[in-house]
């Protein structure tokens, strides 16, 4: 048997503590840096004002690409080859691309909406048809809340690839509510009142100034349609007031407003001889 070269052994160890002792220190030293770069740019960014959304994941993308270098510099002082880690990080991230496609489709449809701000938070808005005030915006999700206070989580991707409507992005907007009143009720009086209670109406805007006009003669009623301009936020307002203030004054000044009727007609019986 021959003799164990223990001065090999001994030097092989102490060359791979060396090593591994250096590797380490890579891996703290280079954590503290980007740790420090992290900040930095955080500081930047938020001195800057640019977008929280679009900073926060900018920045992690950063920090995780410096860490990944960081690990393969820390492999590669072992002397060990490298090129096969990129291979299977290559190969990994193929598979995570293809596991989570949608995800990243949401990622992609949430940098857009971030950057092209078809609406922003505070908006009311309908994205895949739902209707609501915007109240988050994330990197995967837009969050809105309903009028009667339910939240719903829109995924971005859905809401870049459907029609966005804004209803906030202009300031202003048009309300249309269409009257129906008897064909034997006097026609300019009903047009008188509706414009009169349009002008009274302080949400109601002078310009444009309100318009009244017959917009289509039904079956059972000449319907007047009254266009109004207001603010965004009086939409609603606007409606409710209206339509109330109307039927109360159509009441008053004797106008009614029709509803469908069927008149049925029965053959009279001959009476027997």
């Amino acid at each position: 048997m021959s003799d164990i070269n223990f001065d090999a052994i001994w030097s092989l160890i102490s060359s791979y503590s060396l090593k591994i002792l250096g590797s380490i220190a890579i891996l703290l030293i280079g954590k503290w840096l980007v740790d420090r770069v992290s900040k930095l740019l955080s500081k930047a960014i938020t001195v800057s004002k640019f977008d929280e959304t679009l900073s926060r994941f900018i920045l992690n993308v950063i920090k995780t690409l410096l860490i990944v270098f960081v690990i393969i510099a820390a492999i590669s002082n072992l002397g060990i080859e490298t090129s096969m880690f990129v291979a299977a990080f290559g190969a990994l991230g193929l598979a995570i691309g293809m596991a989570f496609k949608d995800t990243f489709s949401n990622i992609g449809a949430g940098i857009l909406i971030v950057f092209f701000r078809p609406f922003k938070i505070g908006d009311t808005v309908e994205v895949s048809g739902v209707l609501g005030v915007v109240s988050e915006i994330s990197i995967f999700s837009t969050i809105l809340k309903t009028g009667d206070n339910k939240t719903i989580i829109v995924p971005n991707g859905q809401i870049i690839n459907d029609n966005i409507i804004n209803y906030s992005k202009e300031g202003t907007r048009r309300v249309e509510i269409v009257f129906g009143i008897d064909y034997n009720d006097d026609l300019k009086l009903a047009k008188e009142i509706i414009l009169k209670i349009a002008n009274e109406n302080p949400k109601v805007l002078k310009n444009p100034a309100p318009f009244v006009g017959v917009s289509s003669l039904g079956d059972n009623s000449v319907n007047l349609a009254a266009r109004l301009w207001c603010l965004s936020g009086d939409f609603m307002d606007v409606q409710f007031s209206m339509l109330e203030a109307v039927k109360l004054e159509f009441d008053n000044q004797g106008i009614s407003i029709p509803f469908p009727q069927l008149n049925i007609h029965y053959p009279q019986k001959k009476q027997s001889e």
